[in-house]
């Protein structure tokens, strides 16, 4: 029996408009241009599969709406791999870049079989992820709105009392003589501030419902300065522990690493800053609160400060990623955190 050929589709994908290149086993290539939204591009695969007959690899960057290429494509059959961007560009680095030819990149390494291949979470998990930056982006806009509100106050030289967002301080703010127009705009801006906290109350709500269901960011919470949301943050980006070969390769994911330049001499400079600033911002929120609270992190955040100030915001930055590894193994291993007056009362009973 005569085995079907397989066909390998790289596909640069656009909003408006898509480049496909086909190429079998024997490497002939044959390139088409698919016009049209997402949808439209599901509709043409059909058609491409039933066309070719034979089983199909495709191979597109990760991007917006990738995650829901991804089930589309699976729910058909086809054996779908999502490249890293990232990567993708250390691989290939051209002078010469267009869709045509990143759709012949993506499909000659699909045939190769070296695809720099992306996570691609359950869509549950993509769903949450989404509604967690969603609360971000909510939190950042209330900021920005108390950030205007205050401007107001300076602009005809009030200073406001400590407290100022509580209800006694909400309270004196709309109490305070100013001009028709200052009081227009101080009405708007409560009005949107009040809106924006209603809003961000709500999509708490909701992410506690869901984080509940998910012992690990209960088991996260375990850690001193780690509260609810910077575990389930941690939790959704993460994903599953067991993808990560090793505890370092965490660190790098979250750009926590610094860069390295070993050209002339070894050099360590900024770190990446790869991967969601939303959780590295978090875990570094979560660093400082821990510096506080537990002895441990306290010590390792001055050996590596060394009693310079200059160093603070390097042993921050130090600090947060060992937290981060340390959620790694929590997450890994199933255990809680444990103070180290906890391990050594464990070592000395045993």
């Amino acid at each position: 029996m005569r085995r079907l050929a397989m066909h390998y589709i790289g596909l640069d994908v656009h909003s408006k408009v898509t480049m496909m290149c086909i190429l079998d086993d024997n490497g002939n290539k044959t390139e088409r241009k698919l016009p049209g939204s997402l949808r439209d591009l599901v509709a043409s695969m059909v058609k491409v599969k039933k066309e070719l007959g034979g089983p199909i690899k495709v191979c597109y960057e990760a991007s917006s709406g990738s995650g829901w290429l991804f089930d589309q494509f699976t729910a058909m059959g086809l054996k779908t791999q999502v490249a890293h961007p990232g990567k993708l560009r250390l691989i290939f680095r051209s002078k010469h870049k267009n869709d045509r030819v990143d759709a012949a990149k993506l499909a000659l390494l699909l045939r190769l079989d070296q695809v720099p291949l992306a996570h691609m979470p359950s869509a549950a998990i993509r769903e949450w992820r989404a509604f967690i930056a969603y609360r971000s982006r909510l939190v950042v806009g209330r900021g920005a709105c108390k950030n205007r509100l205050r401007a107001l106050l300076r602009s005809v030289a009030i200073v406001p009392p400590r407290g100022l967002w509580t209800k006694k301080g909400l309270a004196w703010l709309a109490a305070q003589e100013l001009s028709p127009f200052q009081r227009v705009q101080r009405e708007l801006l409560l009005q949107e501030l009040a809106d924006a906290q209603k809003r961000i109350r709500e999509v708490e709500k909701e992410l506690k419902t869901f984080a509940d269901t998910m012992p690990s960011v209960a088991l996260l919470m375990t850690m001193p300065g780690v509260g609810i949301r910077t575990a389930e943050a941690v939790v959704a980006y993460v994903d599953n522990a067991d993808r990560f070969r090793r505890n370092k390769s965490v660190g790098s994911y979250f750009g926590l690493t610094p860069c390295e330049d070993t050209s002339v001499k070894i050099r360590m400079g900024h770190i990446t800053k790869d991967g969601p600033g939303l959780v590295r911002r978090l875990v570094t929120e979560a660093a400082w609160m821990a510096i506080r609270r537990d002895p441990a992190v306290r010590a390792f955040f001055e050996r590596v400060q060394k009693g310079d100030p200059g160093r603070k915001k390097i042993a921050l930055i130090a600090t947060a990623h060992h937290l981060l590894r340390v959620m790694h193994a929590i997450l890994r291993t199933g255990q809680p955190w444990r103070t180290t007056a906890a391990k050594n009362a464990d070592a000395a009973a045993a």
